[in-house]
């Protein structure tokens, strides 16, 4: 088999006769401590048992630490005993799907999602995202595309969790992503959970719409509700409601919140 076949191989899901030398946790016990340490730990999720071995063994040649799940009951096992950098996830799996996975995980938390999937339409790309998905890659695939996104996914998350944690000013308000905490000079604006969960995703786009559906899932709630919170937060630090300010409306798009 050549190197062409091999990678074509992997996409698909087809044979997997590959040597088991990688560096993981469904492998035998030949792992460097020092190394697993640096290592992004990813949890693959895919029902076909041949693609999840050639997925696991040749992220784990390229540095990555690898789990892997059959099914969405065995990743949500998993997920409660050990931390993972990044969920690569299977769309159409048996019993609870990739997508109905991927929205129970984003209302508890934002785990990077790489999602995989034999359909390619726009539709479902654009489902994929609204459900909070970071990155959308179907199948048959080149394994280096899956290894050079998820990277970027894991570069982007960091740099994510930095921005929550600094403070976002806007106006004579500052919000600590860290503390959950808004302020208005030295006065301390109380905020509900869900507002508080809102400003946390406005810090991680600040400057960049986000849509309702985004927010609806990352938070647990309908599109509905997201309009409720966004209206009371804005009633706690926009000035004039006709005219806001900081928390704006992009027609089609979803909200901005403009920081200084």
């Amino acid at each position: 088999m050549n190197g062409n076949e091999q990678k074509q191989t992997v996409f698909s899901g087809e044979n997997p006769n590959a040597e088991g030398r990688s560096m993981s946790l469904d492998k035998g016990p030949t792992q460097d401590v020092s190394l697993i340490s640096q290592q992004p730990h990813v949890l693959v999720v895919d029902d076909d048992r041949r693609l999840r071995s050639l997925l696991r063994d040749f992220l784990a040649e390229n540095g990555f630490l690898v789990a892997t799940a059959d099914d969405a009951a065995d990743a949500r096992a998993k997920l409660r005993h050990l931390n993972f950098d990044a969920l690569v996830l299977d769309v159409m799996m048996p019993g609870e799907n990739g997508i109905e996975l991927m929205h129970a995980l984003r209302a508890k938390g934002d785990i990077p999602i790489l999602l995989l999937t034999a359909m390619d339409e726009i539709e479902d790309r654009i489902a994929g995202f609204e459900g909070g998905a970071d990155d959308y890659l179907a199948k048959p695939f080149e394994p280096r595309e899956l290894v050079l996104r998820l990277n970027a996914i894991l570069r982007r998350a960091r740099t994510s969790a930095m921005a929550a944690g600094d403070v976002i000013r806007f106006g004579e308000f500052a919000f600590d992503g860290s503390r959950g905490e808004l302020l208005r000079g030295e006065e301390t604006i109380k905020l509900t959970s869900g507002e508080i969960g809102l400003l946390r995703a406005f810090a991680r786009h600040v400057g960049g719409a986000v849509s309702r559906d985004f927010l609806a899932a990352r938070m647990g709630v309908s599109p509905r509700t997201v309009d409720v919170q966004i209206a009371r937060l804005r009633r706690k630090i926009e000035s004039d409601l006709s005219h806001p300010r900081y928390l704006l409306t992009v027609r089609g798009e979803g909200y901005v919140l403009r920081a200084n």
